[in-house]
């Protein structure tokens, strides 16, 4: 289960990269002086994906697989808990609230490469990490795509879905073809998710 000597520079800088664009997002659009507490355990998921994501191109192991899935569940469990500590505290923001997302992205695009690099579904479970980013470049070219998105039980169900179904088969307990399974219908259900959010952005420009 030994790590390569690379392990904790590809970690490093991942942490890092995040650390920079939480500080530019928080300089931008956070209207609280404070970063706060809700804020803070985002922070904490951030470097848990990060270490996750750091996982791409190590050996694999049962051991291996079996953090990674662990730090996944850990990551999902703690989303709960961020947005309920920003609404008790009064410091919801949508900084806040965007933080949260992107680090639900990373969490998905680390573990859908993992999935991939275990053999655990084909290449196809890539789209999994990938729609989020595909979403956020299309929105440079079209414009309506950049509007803001109101929250809904779906999506944040669907999201669970997703990590929730990549924290599984990346598990060493769960063998192929079941992984593979496991990985189309939770891609399905975040297509789906991605596909609703576009027809909606589509219908709102056209008014």
């Amino acid at each position: 289960m030994a790590l390569s000597p690379s392990y904790l520079l590809k970690a490093g800088a991942a942490i890092a990269t995040v650390a920079i664009l939480a500080t530019i997002g928080r300089t931008r659009h956070h209207p609280l002086a404070r970063f706060g507490p809700a804020n803070q355990i985002t922070a904490l998921r951030a470097v848990l994906a990060s270490v996750i994501l750091a996982l791409v191109g190590e050996p694999h192991a049962n051991g291996l697989a079996a953090a990674a899935a662990t730090l996944g569940l850990l990551v999902m469990m703690l989303d709960g808990l961020d947005g309920w500590v920003a609404r008790r505290t009064s410091m919801a923001s949508d900084f806040g609230a965007r933080f949260d997302m992107e680090v639900d992205a990373l969490l998905i695009l680390a573990l859908s490469i993992l999935a991939w690099q275990y053999e655990k579904a084909g290449a196809w479970v890539l789209l999994s990490g990938l729609l989020r980013y595909v979403f956020v470049v299309s929105g440079w070219f079209w414009a309506w795509l950049r509007a803001p998105l109101p929250s809904s039980h779906r999506g944040k169900v669907i999201c669970v879905i997703q990590s929730g179904g990549l924290v599984a088969v990346v598990s060493p307990v769960v063998p192929w073809p079941a992984s593979a399974l496991i990985a189309a219908v939770s891609l399905g259900a975040l297509a789906y998710s991605f596909g609703v959010d576009v027809v909606w952005l589509w219908r709102r420009s056209d008014q």
